[in-house]
């Protein structure tokens, strides 16, 4: 197997110019650990397994994992009324949207990026200058006041803004800046040293950029396209390496207990896909009635992130690019392969 996912690696790489990080194991016998481009291309810095790439939304997992740690702790239940979690005005919101409601985008609430009708993040930072969107808070003026979009549990509907109260939820809970709480209690607990929420005007070593790459050849960062430090929606640093730690750490209930684990590993919704769920910050993949695959994804200016765990072979896949394209297709790739 090793061989063969290597060729069909290899070959998608070679047209599409993949630039990133994979890592394939399975148990922990690693099967695939390549990596392609730079980090940086001005100063031809080469990614490796060590880089750290920006995941995107593929970090809402760790916000689902962070809310039920609370909800383990008894700091408050996925049941919770929204109004009874923020100290924090919402005048057009429907009053019965619970935790549960903005886990598994069900809430219903307008998102300040619909992607359902909008398709350039870009758009965004023209009134709202991305270097001010440090916090969770400096996202709610782009959200707070607006009506609802549907009814609260009307059906699936993926959304930012819905994660970004949920951080907010957890820094009131536990008294902590979001980043730090997800610091202390997932990234030390789960062996990601080199994970976490970096500024764009201050990355550590290793970080690689995004880039955008232009239909005349040239290309650009993303060091303008997107906020200047991530959040509960999404931004997070990390290498391949500590997502496939993640994933053990999940599985090994080192960060929740057995019945919470179960809980955030549960397909509540339907999407939009007839074969795709989504349970607490993870997609579910199912075959008949049996789960494929449980899966997280991000995609930003400059960002492709995919990383999968298939519970009948317990493999896990994960690939990190620093650019816009590329990761739906090594992904695809190799799920061929391990599902042949």
């Amino acid at each position: 197997m090793k061989s063969h996912i290597l060729n069909r690696i290899t070959d998608i790489q070679e047209k599409a110019k993949f630039s990133g990080s994979i890592l394939v194991k399975e148990n922990n016998d690693i099967l695939t650990e390549l990596s392609y481009g730079y980090a940086n291309r001005s100063e031809q810095i080469e990614n490796s397994k060590y880089t750290r790439y920006g995941i995107a939304s593929g970090c809402k997992l760790f916000t689902s994992i962070a809310i039920c740690q609370l909800v383990e702790d008894g700091k408050l239940s996925f049941e919770t009324k929204l109004e009874d979690c923020l100290d924090i005005p919402f005048p057009e919101f429907d009053k019965d949207i619970t935790v549960h409601h903005l886990l598994t985008h069900t809430a219903g609430i307008p998102d300040y990026f619909d992607e359902e009708i909008m398709d350039d993040f870009e758009e965004l930072w023209i009134k709202n200058p991305m270097y001010l969107m440090r916090t969770l808070e400096d996202f709610l003026s782009l959200f707070q006041n607006q009506p609802m979009k549907l009814k609260v549990g009307e059906r699936f509907h993926y959304n930012n803004a819905g994660y970004i109260l949920l951080g907010l939820i957890v820094e009131q809970a536990s008294q902590l800046k979001f980043s730090e709480y997800v610091k202390e209690n997932i990234f030390k607990k789960a062996d990601m040293s080199s994970s976490g929420y970096f500024e764009f005007d201050s990355l550590p070593k290793h970080t690689a950029l995004g880039y955008i790459d232009l239909p005349n050849g040239n290309w650009k960062t993303n060091i303008y396209s997107l906020p200047v430090k991530g959040g509960s929606d999404g931004g997070a640093f990390v290498t391949v390496n500590d997502i496939a730690n993640l994933w053990d750490s999940l599985l090994n209930y080192k960060l929740l207990n057995e019945e919470h684990t179960n809980k955030l590993l549960t397909p509540y919704v339907q999407t939009n896909d007839k074969n795709s769920f989504y349970g607490y910050g993870v997609w579910i993949e199912k075959n008949d009635d049996e789960i494929f695959k449980f899966h997280i994804m991000g995609y930003d200016p400059g960002v492709s992130f995919h990383s999968s765990f298939y519970p009948k072979t317990l493999i896990k896949t994960v690939i990190c690019s620093n650019k816009s394209q590329g990761a739906f297709e090594i992904m695809r790739e190799i799920e061929e392969e391990i599902s042949s």
